[in-house]
């Protein structure tokens, strides 16, 4: 089955005056993956440049659509790929774990105890 991607902002650390009001400089994310059974994640942050040349939007009107933008253009599509195949990894693995502990072969099943009432 398919993974599904869902990337999400948990944080945003800001400067509270300078050099704009709330200007963002570090982004707190997640990035979650799911087949409809099984789910993998992975969570970081990421600094973010105000660029005075472009538009300044106010903190109070960042979409996390935006804000999510701008960490996958920080991270770059390598690393975001990486992100996603360890996402990937997460899920194969527990669908086909690469270990396992069984019981020890010796050791006998705890036994099962009945109460009845008088």
């Amino acid at each position: 089955m398919a993974i599904t991607y869902t990337w999400s902002v948990v944080q945003m650390d800001a400067y509270p005056t300078q050099p704009q009001p709330d200007c963002v400089f570090t982004v707190h994310w997640t990035l979650n993956g799911t087949d409809g059974t099984y789910n993998g994640n992975v969570y970081g942050t990421v600094g973010v440049t105000y660029n005075p040349s472009e538009p300044y939007i106010p903190y109070a009107q960042l979409t996390q659509t935006e804000v999510v933008g701008w960490v996958q253009e920080a991270l770059g599509a390598e690393q975001v790929a990486s992100f996603e195949a360890n996402i990937a990894t997460q899920i194969e693995d527990q669908v086909n774990p690469p270990v396992v502990t069984p019981p020890l072969p010796w050791a006998q099943p705890a036994p099962t105890t009945t109460t009845t009432k008088a």
